[in-house]
C-alpha cells in the first residue's frame, strides 16, 4: 500500500472536509495517509491573508471579490506574479514535509495549493504524481497546470469546462467531490411526515441573510418542520433562538429545531424534504448524494454563483432573487410536491455517477504507474 499526502487549505470548511473524507476512504483501503493544511503550515501571515482575506472580501466587498475572481480566471501578468509569490512562501515549508514523508502520491483539495504544487513539479522540485480534486462545479484557471497527473471533478459539466481550458480529457475523472460514507447511505431514523421538513444551513463562514431566511420560513402559510443548523456561528444560533422565541411562538403550524455545530448532518438530511443553503461545492455534493433538493436564496460571488448556475440548469436546485420571496416559494413547493419529487429524481441520477471508491482506485493506478517508471 502507498504513502499519501493530502494537502488542503482553510478557506471555508469544504476543502478540509473533502480531504478528511478522502483520507477515510484511502485508509480503509490500507493506505498510510497524512493531511496537511498548506496555509497553516506556511505560517500565520499566509494563513491570515488567505483565510481571513477571503472571508472579509466575500462578506464585506463581494463586488470586488467577484472582479478579482473573474480577473484571475484569465491568465495575466498579475496572476503570474501572485502565484509565483505564493509558491516562494509555501515551498520552504511544503518541500520539507514532502521529503520527510516521501509519498507515493500527492493529493490536493485546494486550488491555490494545486497551483503551487504544479509549479514546483514543473520546475523540477517534485517528482511525485499529483491528483487534484476540483471542489466546485466550474473550473477556475487557478487549478490548471500541465504537470497535474489527474483531476477528479464534480460532474460531466465540470469535465467539459476543463476540456475547454485545454486539459486533456484522459486526465479528467468525473467521480464527484469526496463526501463522507454516511452521505452515500440512508439512515434508519424514523421520520414523521405529517409536516414537510425544511433544513436551513448557513455554511461554514455563515450567511448574513440566514436570519431573514428563517423569518421568511416562519411567515410561510404552510405547516412546516424547520431544522436550522448554524454551524460554529454561536452568534447566529443565539439570534435564531431569539427570533424563534418571539416570531416562532406565534407560528403554531411550525415545529423548529435549532442546532449549532453538529456531526449528524447526514441524518438531518435524511429527515428533510429540501435544504436551503449557500451553494458551496461540498454542501451541494452532500445534498446531491442524499437527493435533497436545494433552495438557494444567497450565494457568495465567484465559485458559488457558478455552482448555483450549474445546479439550477441541471434541475437540482431553485434560486430565488430575494430572501423575502422564500415564504411564497416554499408555499408553492409544498402545494406542488411533484416539483420537489422531480428534482429528487434528477439528483438520484446524478449521485449514481459519483464514486469515492473510483477515486481510490485512480490513486492506486497513479501510484503503480509511478513505481513502474
Amino acid at each position: 500500500m502507498g504513502k499519501i499526502i493530502i494537502f488542503t487549505g482553510s478557506t471555508g470548511a469544504g476543502h478540509t472536509l473533502a480531504a478528511r473524507s478522502f483520507k477515510e476512504a484511502l485508509t480503509a483501503a490500507g493506505h498510510d495517509v497524512e493531511i496537511i493544511d498548506a496555509f497553516k503550515e506556511s505560517g500565520k501571515v499566509l494563513n491570515t491573508v488567505v483565510e481571513q482575506g477571503y472571508k472579509q472580501l466575500v462578506e464585506r466587498l463581494p463586488d470586488l471579490y467577484r472582479k478579482m475572481y473573474n480577473a484571475f480566471d484569465e491568465y495575466s501578468k498579475v496572476y503570474e506574479v501572485v502565484f509565483s509569490s505564493a509558491k516562494k512562501i509555501m515551498q520552504k515549508d511544503l518541500l520539507p514535509d514532502i521529503e520527510r514523508i516521501h509519498p507515493d502520491l500527492i493529493v490536493s483539495t485546494h486550488p491555490i495549493v494545486t497551483n503551487v504544487l504544479g509549479q514546483l513539479k514543473q520546475e523540477g522540485d517534485l517528482d511525485y504524481p499529483i491528483l487534484a480534486f476540483v471542489t466546485d462545479y466550474k473550473i477556475h484557471e487557478v487549478y490548471l497546470n500541465p504537470t497535474i497527473d489527474a483531476y477528479v471533478v464534480a460532474s460531466e459539466y465540470t469535465k467539459k469546462t476543463l476540456i475547454e481550458k485545454g486539459v486533456e480529457p484522459d486526465k479528467i475523472y468525473p467521480f464527484g467531490i469526496p463526501t463522507r460514507h454516511e452521505f452515500s447511505v440512508r439512515s434508519s431514523v424514523p421520520v414523521d411526515k405529517e409536516m414537510t421538513t425544511i433544513m436551513l444551513m448557513g455554511g461554514s463562514l455563515g450567511a448574513r441573510q440566514m436570519k431573514s431566511a428563517f423569518y421568511a420560513l416562519l411567515k410561510a402559510k404552510s405547516p412546516m418542520h424547520i431544522i436550522v443548523v448554524c454551524g460554529k456561528n454561536e452568534m447566529m444560533k443565539h439570534t435564531i433562538e431569539l427570533i424563534n422565541s418571539t416570531e416562532g411562538a406565534r407560528a403554531d403550524n411550525k415545529a423548529v429545531e435549532i442546532y449549532g455545530f453538529v456531526d449528524n448532518i447526514p441524518e438531518l438530511m435524511d429527515e428533510s424534504d429540501a435544504i436551503i443553503t449557500k451553494p458551496g461545492g461540498l454542501t451541494s455534493s452532500e445534498a446531491i448524494m442524499k437527493n435533497i433538493p436545494i433552495i438557494i436564496p444567497y450565494a457568495y460571488p465567484g465559485q458559488e454563483e457558478e455552482n448555483a448556475h450549474y445546479l439550477v440548469t441541471s434541475g437540482m436546485a431553485l434560486q430565488i432573487d430575494s430572501v423575502r420571496d422564500l415564504s411564497s416559494v416554499m408555499d408553492f413547493l409544498i402545494e406542488n410536491k411533484y416539483i420537489i419529487n422531480h428534482m429528487k429524481e434528477l439528483m438520484s441520477e446524478e449521485s449514481s455517477k459519483h464514486s469515492i471508491q473510483k477515486s481510490v482506485e485512480l490513486s492506486e493506478e497513479l501510484i503503480a504507474e509511478h513505481k513502474a517508471d
